[in-house]
C-alpha cells in the first residue's frame, strides 16, 4: 500500500512513518522540510500521486483562532482536492479526544480543529478521524503553561494520556483498514488527575514548586468539567503505562 504522511517528520509523523514502513508499506514522509507544504500546495500533487492513503498528522504553529482556522481550512481543503484528483481512497486525520467540548469551552485552536473535522466529514471522501488523548510527551508543556506567580495552578480535571508511540500505532492501524466514515477514540490505560501528573513531572526535574488543583483553572484557556478530557467507554486502550514510558524515556535520554 502506498501511503503519504502529511507532517511525516514530526513527533507522531516520524513514528508513524517508521511503523508503516516496518509493516512493508511504501511511505512518503511529507513535510515542509521535504518540499511538501499542505498549506500552500507546494509539492502536494507529486506527493499524492499514486497514493492509496493520505494521513494528516500536521499541526498549526498558531494557537489563536483566526490563524489556526486559516491553516487548517486551507490545508485540509488542499489535501481533499488534491487527494480526490490523485484517486486517494482513504483520508485519515489525527485529532483530539473531546475536540467538540474543547471548542465550546475555549474557542481558539480547538474551534479550528473542529472545523477541520467538519470539512473532512462533509467532503464525501472516504475518511477516518482518529481521536487521541493527551500525549505523555506533552505533560511538561501542560504543566509549564499553568505556572502563575510561581505556583502551578492546573485545571481540576482528569486525563487519560498515552505515549506518542501508541498514538502512531493507532493511526497506522486505522489507516491500513477500511475507511470508517466516522471517528474512533484511543486513550492510555490509566486515569490521572492533572495535578498528580504535574507533580510527578516536576519532581522528576527537581522542581519543588507547589501544584494546586484550581477549580477555576483552565486547560490552555478552556474552562472544563472534570471529565471533559476523558474518552468514551468504547475507546480503544493503548498498552503503555505512564511509569513504564518514563523509564523508557529516561533510558533513551
Amino acid at each position: 500500500m502506498k501511503i503519504t504522511v502529511i507532517g511525516g517528520t514530526g513527533l507522531i509523523g516520524a513514528r508513524l512513518v517508521r511503523s508503516l514502513r516496518s509493516a512493508g508499506h511504501e511511505v512518503l514522509a511529507a513535510a515542509r522540510s521535504t518540499g511538501v507544504n499542505s498549506y500552500t500546495g507546494e509539492g502536494l500533487e507529486d506527493a499524492l500521486e499514486g497514493a492509496d492513503v493520505v494521513i494528516d498528522v500536521s499541526n498549526s504553529s498558531y494557537t489563536d483562532e483566526a490563524a489556526a482556522r486559516e491553516f487548517f481550512y486551507t490545508s485540509t481543503m488542499n489535501l481533499l482536492s488534491y487527494g480526490e484528483a490523485a484517486g486517494v481512497r482513504h483520508h485519515v486525520a489525527l485529532s483530539v479526544v473531546g475536540t467538540d467540548r474543547l471548542a465550546r469551552a475555549e474557542g481558539g485552536y480547538f474551534v479550528a480543529k473542529e472545523q477541520q473535522e467538519r470539512l473532512i466529514m462533509a467532503s464525501q471522501r472516504p475518511y477516518s478521524l482518529v481521536h487521541a488523548t493527551q500525549f505523555f510527551e506533552f505533560i511538561r508543556n501542560i504543566t509549564d503553561h499553568a505556572v502563575r506567580s510561581g505556583t502551578v495552578r492546573v485545571a481540576d480535571v482528569l486525563i487519560q494520556p498515552m505515549a506518542a508511540e501508541d498514538v502512531a500505532e493507532a493511526v497506522a492501524r486505522t489507516a491500513v483498514a477500511a475507511p470508517l466514515h466516522g471517528m474512533v477514540e484511543f486513550a492510555g490505560p490509566e486515569v490521572f488527575s492533572l495535578e498528580e501528573l504535574a507533580v510527578i513531572d516536576m519532581r522528576s526535574r527537581q522542581d519543588e514548586r507547589e501544584v494546586v488543583p484550581d477549580p477555576l483553572g483552565t486547560y490552555f484557556g478552556a474552562h472544563l468539567a472534570s471529565r471533559d478530557l476523558l474518552p468514551e467507554a468504547t475507546a480503544s486502550i493503548a498498552p503503555t503505562r505512564y511509569h513504564d514510558w518514563r523509564i523508557r524515556a529516561r533510558g533513551v535520554a
